[in-house]
């Protein structure tokens, strides 16, 4: 089962992982949504990655670090999140509701789309 986490609670959650290493958001939305709606990394690192692209570069991935997903609505994060947890990932989340509950719960400021 994948952990859920709303934006709000997306920092305990981070605080709450983090003896396992540093979190990791990984934004699997297409450059064109990062282009136009993106979230400040504050006490986590931030990649962009597209969905399409994670199965080629999970390598690059450490699978022992904390890692949170991220999409424009939580379903491709959700197929991701999955994806790495099957491949062996421990400790993964999915941001539900994506960036748009990011907009609407941690910061306006962040364009809805």
């Amino acid at each position: 089962m994948i952990e859920q986490v709303h934006p709000r609670d997306l920092a305990a959650w981070l605080q709450a992982t983090a003896l396992h290493g540093k979190p990791l958001v990984l934004d699997v939305r297409e450059p064109h949504e990062w282009q136009f709606a993106s979230i400040r990394a504050e006490g986590f690192e931030m990649l962009t990655l597209p969905m399409r692209a994670v199965p080629v570069r999970m390598n690059e991935l450490d699978p022992s670090r904390p890692i949170a997903c991220l999409c424009h609505h939580g379903g491709r994060s959700m197929q991701v999140a999955s994806f790495l947890k099957h491949h062996g990932f421990e400790h993964v989340a999915n941001i539900a509701g994506g960036i748009d509950a990011w907009s609407r719960e941690v910061d306006p400021t962040v364009p809805r789309y």
